[in-house]
């Protein structure tokens, strides 16, 4: 009879201490793990060679691994694995790591270290690694330092992260793995464990359910605020605001998690949101906030306004981002089904109307804005064409900068099309590393990955090179990269402008040109530079047709202004035209001027 994971722990292993970790990475069901080799592992690089899994996936970077390890998180469910080597290896990991931590994901960093008996002589490659990662790993972080502590230390790690939704990091010194896996002996000072979990079913006390009710039942202008919390609530989550007559708006985070299709779902709030979003906040009365954090505070309803209520399954973010009045500790769909049977029903559907007619409102604006003509490409064009072209089995990775914009303003998400991005990090150079994991965890769906040409350079042309290893492995070879090339740093440029009043400063912002549909086939891939807007349709087209991974190369405009919604968006003018009337050429300020109209604040400047 087979081994079964209770029935080893406790038991004698054979082989290495290398072996015994691959061993209690197959107990927890780990598929995958993405790295980068070294010295500093390589007894664990033996180890998964001998095993024949979990899966090793190489990547260029072990940043880009480490990012890869989150998006496995992100799209699976699952715990990400992520493996690094010691010194400059670990000190990569730091991003991703961050990514994990920012954005609630669970992942397992295994990361090598120099052999003990030169700890604390400076050797080569020696880094305090506990000092290291205390901040990024602060639920665990823990150097293994004999063989017989290994499988708790594994076990907790991984109990951490899930219990947390953080990383947890464990520091395998390079002679340790090298030594014979021990038994667990069944005396003092050793700790058996198992490799086991469940967060059950968590759900509020009723006097808090009662409590939250009465608040949503006096509202007359509510509003839900939903972010990834509520992922496995959707239907919930409509069902509450169909019974209060509520608008939805979303965090960046929630928005592939509510239907946009809908006419009371006003789109992503925040300084990259919609109007609608913005004007659901600046009129509700009452607003509940389920499972998000979102840290755009000034784009919430200001402070007295309205009464809060917050659903979160963790209790250490509920006020954290705005005054609530009711605390709701549980999982969402199990809180708001709970909470339902309590609702009495809005029947005052006046405030939804309103709602209703800022999304068609809104739909119009995006619509305009988009046919707006750019030199020589309006990059919200490009994404909302995406819309009408995304598979409905796709999945979707979104780098940082402007294309975050246009990917929350222009792009519909069909029901169940995952979408995901380093949101509260907002690392630039994650969008290629989510990409592949998400293709990686379901290789017969189509992928898409929005980035601009920054984050290409910075760190997407090398993880391309990794797209072109692996791509003849996957069922569905569809995996489409669109780059939106404008030459600019574009969301600092405007940035610049918006914040500081500062014109763009040349030597900071731009970048050197690089034609990624021809660097694309140079690697066997195929691809297209689309210079005209009349070819995005078939450009759209041929990448979903394409018998291998294919890069849409759009060269955009980088005077699209990256202008938050109104009215908060009003305010900002003035300090942006000052900036972009004292730039040349003058195509900035016109197009700032032309989305000012469109929103209807041609009196605010």
């Amino acid at each position: 009879m087979a081994d079964t994971s209770a029935q080893r722990a406790g038991t004698e292993t054979s082989g290495s201490v290398a072996d015994l970790v691959v061993r209690r990475l197959e107990d927890w069901h780990v598929d995958r793990i993405f790295g980068y080799s070294g010295d500093g592992i390589n007894p664990l690089l033996g180890a998964l060679r001998r095993a024949g899994g979990p899966a090793f996936v190489q990547a260029r970077h072990e940043e880009a691994a480490a990012f890869m390890a989150v998006a496995h998180a992100k799209y699976t469910g699952r715990v990400g694995v992520v493996t690094a080597t010691q010194g400059p290896g670990a000190a990569h990991l730091i991003n991703g790591l961050y990514d994990a931590r920012m954005d609630s994901v669970p992942v397992v960093a295994l990361v090598g270290q120099q052999s003990r008996t030169v700890l604390g002589s400076a050797y080569q490659q020696e880094i305090d690694l506990p000092s290291l990662f205390k901040d990024v790993a602060s639920d665990f972080l823990q150097q293994v330092t004999d063989a017989e502590q290994l499988p708790m230390v594994l076990d907790r790690a991984f109990k951490a992260a899930l219990a947390t939704r953080s990383p947890a990091v464990v520091i395998l010194p390079h002679d340790l793995q090298q030594e014979a896996a021990p038994s667990t002996p069944h005396e003092h000072g050793v700790v058996p464990s198992s490799p086991v979990w469940s967060l059950g079913c968590v759900s509020p006390r009723e006097a808090d359910l009662l409590d939250a009710a009465a608040v949503l039942n006096a509202g007359r202008k509510i509003a839900l605020l939903v972010g990834q919390g509520a992922a496995h609530a959707q239907q919930e989550v409509v069902a509450v605001a169909e019974r209060l007559a509520a608008g939805i708006t979303t965090s960046l985070l929630g928005k592939p998690f509510v239907d946009e299709s809908l006419p009371f779902a006003t789109g992503t709030m925040g300084h990259l949101g919609t109007t609608a979003s913005a004007h659901l906040m600046d009129t509700c009365d009452t607003l509940l906030i389920i499972g998000s954090n979102d840290p755009w505070t000034e784009y919430y309803p200001a402070p007295g306004q309205a009464r809060a209520v917050q659903i979160d399954i963790d209790p250490k973010a509920i006020g954290n981002r705005y005054p609530v009045e009711v605390a709701l500790h549980g999982d969402a769909a199990e809180t708001l089904g709970a909470l339902l049977i309590l609702l009495h029903g809005q029947q005052d559907h006046s405030y939804r109307a309103e709602v209703e007619e800022q999304v068609e409102r809104w739909h119009r604006i995006a619509l305009e804005r988009a046919l707006i003509p750019a030199r020589p490409v309006n990059p919200e064009r490009v994404v909302r064409e995406l819309s009408d072209a995304l598979p409905s089995d796709a999945q979707v990775a979104v780098d940082v900068g402007s294309c975050v914009y246009w990917y929350a303003r222009q792009l519909r998400l069909p029901r169940g099309v995952p979408a995901h991005l380093s949101s509260t990090l907002g690392c630039m150079g994650a969008g290629m590393p989510y990409g592949i994991a998400a293709k990686l965890a379901r290789p017969e769906r189509p992928v898409v990955v929005l980035l601009g040409d920054g984050a290409l350079q910075m760190a997407g042309l090398a993880e391309l090179v990794t797209v072109a290893r692996l791509w003849r492995g996957w069922a569905d070879p569809r995996f489409v990269v669109c780059v939106l090339s404008n030459r600019d740093l574009s969301e600092v440029s405007w940035e610049q402008r918006e914040m500081e009043g500062e014109p763009r400063f040349e030597d900071s912002q731009a970048l050197p040109a690089v034609d990624a549909a021809a660097h694309a086939k140079l690697l066997g891939l195929d691809g297209v530079r689309v210079e005209d807007p009349a070819d995005l349709a078939d450009a759209w087209h041929r990448a979903f047709a394409a018998d291998r991974p294919f890069v849409i190369d759009v060269v955009t405009d980088p005077d699209v202004p990256l202008l938050p919604p109104f009215p908060a968006g009003a305010a900002k003018l003035a300090s942006m035209h000052r900036a972009v009337d004292a730039e040349p050429g003058g195509g900035a300020a016109a197009l700032l001027r032309r989305y000012a109209e469109i929103e209807g604040g041609t009196d605010n400047y």
